[in-house]
């Protein structure tokens, strides 16, 4: 193997591992991301509920959740996921039992929920 092709070996390996999940087969799984920002009324209630929401989540491809929090605003909360099934992820967030779920851990408003690949 010439040191180019090594080269340009190394970088797409790189380069795989940034964007996306690789299988045993060599395969890419790419996975998107999913953004989630909301006002809360009680950041302690809402954490209660995310965490119990871990299993719906999953079983919608949603996984990886990093939560963040306003330094001037602690109830202002951003999530940021990875999405493996996006279509799974968009029935899930279009759900009643979400909307229920956000409503009862004190989600204030719409959230802002998008997708980015």
């Amino acid at each position: 193997m010439n040191e180019q092709h090594a080269a340009n070996t190394q970088h797409a390996t790189d380069k795989q591992h940034a964007t996306g999940k690789q299988h045993a087969t060599g395969k890419q799984q790419a996975t998107e991301n999913l953004t989630f920002h909301a006002k809360v009324k009680d950041y302690a209630a809402w954490r209660a509920g995310y965490d119990a929401g871990e299993t719906g989540r999953n079983s919608a491809s949603i996984t990886n959740g990093k939560v963040f929090r306003s330094a001037a605003d602690p109830n202002d909360v951003l999530v940021l996921f990875d999405v493996a099934d996006t279509a799974k992820a968009r029935t899930w967030i279009g759900s009643d039992d979400l909307k229920a779920a956000m409503q009862k851990s004190g989600v204030l408003g719409s959230p802002s929920i998008r997708f980015a690949a």
